[in-house]
């Protein structure tokens, strides 16, 4: 029970955490207008294949906080710092005029779309933190108990979460490029909303403590 709901949590917030336009998705986008569907979902399927790695390195530091209480209560207050000023920092983002940028591709094949899409997401840390974040946050009560099971439920409902966003991105693109600029400053609003929320959680997960 303890792990669908980790891997339900988890999903949802990897799902979210690709919704404003950014790097990774913004490829998967143009990937997939300039040299079709295909390309732009194994763009998409080669960043999440990172992701994986990524969640992992968080789940082990979120292990790591859990068992340091000294540097538990750090990262709860640092979390709240980070949530504060990821909400400003959407929240500026969505008050400006969204810019379109141009990816510029090259001609390639299909194994070389999945490189493509690994070696952006590598390149692009922040998932790293977040879902550190995330992992720090599902363990509301100190119970979860970071066996194999869960390790393996994290890190796959991370990779699937970023893999479905990126996958809607690749087929809908079209249809989101028409009104790029509404849809950039409303998905920055809800990430704003979402790191507000966040915050509070884990101030009253501090005042509870």
């Amino acid at each position: 029970m303890i792990t669908t709901k980790l891997f339900v949590i988890t999903f949802f917030a990897a799902f979210v955490g690709v919704i404003p336009p950014g790097l990774v998705n913004m490829t998967v986008a143009k990937t997939c207008l300039e040299r079709g569907k295909r390309s732009g979902i194994l763009v998409a399927f080669g960043a999440s294949v990172v992701v994986l790695l990524q969640a992992l390195i968080a789940i082990q530091l979120a292990r790591y906080i859990f068992d340091d209480r000294w540097m538990y209560h750090m990262i709860l207050r640092t979390g709240v710092v980070v949530f504060l000023l990821l909400g400003i920092y959407f929240f500026i983002k969505a008050k400006k005029r969204a810019s379109q940028k141009k990816v510029k591709l090259s001609q390639h094949g299909a194994l070389r779309s999945f490189f493509k899409g690994a070696m952006i997401s590598a390149f692009n840390i922040l998932p790293i933190p977040y879902f550190c974040m995330v992992g720090a946050a599902l363990n509301l009560k100190g119970t979860v108990e970071y066996d194999l099971p869960t390790i393996y439920s994290f890190i796959l409902a991370a990779s699937t979460g970023t893999f479905v966003m990126l996958y809607i991105y690749a087929i809908s693109f079209l249809k989101i490029q028409i009104k790029e600029e509404r849809f950039a400053q409303k998905s920055n609003y809800f990430m704003a909303m979402l790191m507000g929320i966040l915050m509070v959680v884990t101030v009253i997960r501090i005042l509870a403590e």
